[in-house]
């Protein structure tokens, strides 16, 4: 397998260059990509030290910069050692200028200043946390979205990921022979939060919950793992969304950012045939 060095260079926090980097990395099975971030990197002198550190593992150069005096550096002293470079977001903002018809501010880091949206996303933060695993079922109506499923259908990650985009996300084990709150059954009628339902493949299941057993020493056989057992506990949890219309997601297959999206488009799509 060969080896590919990969330059990651931001002047802000990375995120976005590193988040479509591998994206693209992913991709490509037969090398190894070997990642180099370079973040917060504004200034001439910045660049100085990155072009060091390519020509010390030459490689790709992605980049996310805004400042046009340090691009060209950037540009330049890759150009000179041969060393190809992609502005990754170029395309995006050329795109839109055009639909827009402005041209963009030149000001690195703007969209992590402390505006409306980023405290949004810390309030859903914290609104998660407290309504994880059936917590806090007594303001649960105040979410914009309440997920449940059978144990291990990665309610909690997915809860924390749509925080993470400004959404309000509670989360409630769905327990055979115990009943759901109250409070989540009342909710009916447009205005109330969407119950998306989680299931996943019975033996995928089993797999994961053998391996949360044994991190927390636990070894001894019990129905939480006994396949027979678990295809009906994913069978009745099946029953109960479908006879109270919740849409259901089969996990399975699917990504905690795939299995967000999916809420997050369904989400959209409710609200559209509201408006």
């Amino acid at each position: 397998m060969s080896i590919v060095h990969l330059h990651l260079v931001s002047d802000s926090t990375g995120e976005t260059v590193h988040s479509l980097g591998r994206a693209c990395a992913v991709q490509f099975e037969s090398v190894d990509i070997q990642e180099h971030l370079w973040p917060l990197t504004r200034s001439n002198e910045q660049i100085e030290a990155v072009l060091q550190g390519v020509k010390k593992n030459p490689g790709l150069v992605l980049y996310s910069l805004v400042e046009e005096d340090v691009r060209r550096t950037l540009d330049d002293g890759c150009r000179e050692q041969g060393v190809p470079t992609v502005s990754v977001l170029d395309p995006i903002f050329a795109a839109f200028a055009n639909h827009l018809g402005l041209h963009k501010r030149g000001l690195p880091g703007r969209q992590h200043v402390l505006d409306e949206e980023y405290f949004q996303r810390i309030d859903a933060m914290q609104f998660a946390l407290a309504h994880d695993d059936g917590q806090g079922v007594y303001d649960i109506d105040e979410a914009d979205v309440i997920l449940t499923g059978v144990s291990r259908t990665s309610k909690s990650p997915t809860c924390i990921y749509l925080a993470n985009r400004g959404v309000k996300a509670a989360n409630v084990p769905f327990v055979p022979g115990i009943a759901l709150p109250d409070e989540l059954l009342a909710l009916n009628g447009e205005n109330s939060p969407m119950i998306v339902g989680l299931t996943k493949d019975p033996a995928q299941l089993v797999q994961i919950r053998r391996n949360r057993l044994r991190m927390i020493e636990e070894h001894a056989d019990t129905d939480y793992v006994d396949i027979e057992t678990v295809r009906e506990e994913v069978s009745s949890a099946r029953r109960f969304f479908n006879e109270r219309n919740w849409p259901i997601i089969d996990v399975s297959r699917r990504s905690i950012e795939e299995t967000a999206a999916a809420i997050l488009q369904m989400m959209e799509q409710r609200q559209s045939a509201v408006d």
